[in-house]
């Protein structure tokens, strides 16, 4: 069989709308946001924004960057980041991140990247751990270091954010910045899995076809990937068909039938 790639993907947070003690505007543009108003919610955190809440100042970003209320206009979304971020808002500073690391019209700067990142994820923010884990283990605006990038991954993982799970699932079955552990990396997959992320449950397919840290099982691996293709990892339908040829009818009908409770729960 195949070794099938095992991506680390970098999450994409551009939906920030906190909701801690708030002023009335920016409440009120929660609400509008809620109700799909996007128009008025930009109308109402603009006001705030204008004013210098950092918080505002980020969602009017976010609306920016996706053209929700406004017409879609990256330049001003990383201004409208770049206030916050500047401010300390950890939401901000992963969103000008990743402006700046993968959003396709704004020019590439991978080590402003990396900076904010860096700010977000030293503030405890999961998603710019796992981000900056992944910067550092492509080498992307800072020096490679597979042992940096699996503490950021691990840091975001022992928060339950899924994607930096699988990463560190990823680090452990291929050995990088980790001694090799192919049972951590089921560990670790399985708890990605169980969230629904569907690189994990491709790649803990994998590791039951080919019985790495856990016995061989083609039902199992089957099962696996029918839920990564139903939760859309492409690839899985490829491991599929080479499942198939390897399984009986009385199997294949067997894993037809999803088993979720193969997974157990986060944290176990």
């Amino acid at each position: 069989m195949k070794q099938l790639l095992q991506i680390n993907v970098v999450v994409l947070i551009l939906i920030a709308l906190a909701s801690v003690p708030i002023a009335e505007h920016r409440e009120d543009g929660l609400q509008a946001y809620a109700a799909g108003n996007f128009k008025k919610a930009c109308q109402l955190w603009l006001i705030e924004a204008e004013k210098g809440c950092a918080i505002s100042q980020n969602n009017l970003g976010t609306m920016y960057a996706n053209g929700q209320g406004v017409e879609q206009n990256y330049k001003e979304a990383v201004k409208w980041y770049r206030m916050a971020a500047e401010q300390g808002e950890a939401d901000a500073q992963n969103n000008l991140g990743v402006m700046y690391s993968q959003v396709r019209d704004v020019p590439k700067n991978y080590k402003k990247a990396v900076k904010w990142y860096r700010k977000a994820a030293e503030q405890g923010h999961a998603i710019a751990q796992n981000n900056l884990g992944f910067m550092l283990e492509s080498g992307q605006g800072s020096e490679r270091s597979y042992k940096n990038a699996v503490r950021w991954y691990r840091m975001a993982a022992e928060q339950g954010n899924a994607v930096a799970q699988c990463n560190l699932g990823n680090m452990y079955a291929n050995g990088q910045g980790v001694g090799q552990d192919q049972k951590q990396a089921v560990r670790w997959y399985r708890m990605a899995a169980a969230q629904g992320d569907a690189d994990a449950q491709n790649n803990l397919g994998n590791m039951y076809f080919e019985g790495r840290g856990v016995p061989q099982s083609y039902e199992d691996a089957y099962r696996c990937w029918v839920e990564a293709e139903a939760n859309g990892a492409a690839i899985a339908r490829d491991n599929i068909e080479i499942a198939q040829r390897q399984m009986n009818l009385n199997q294949i009908k067997n894993g037809q039938q999803v088993a979720k409770q193969m997974w157990p729960s986060p944290g176990n």
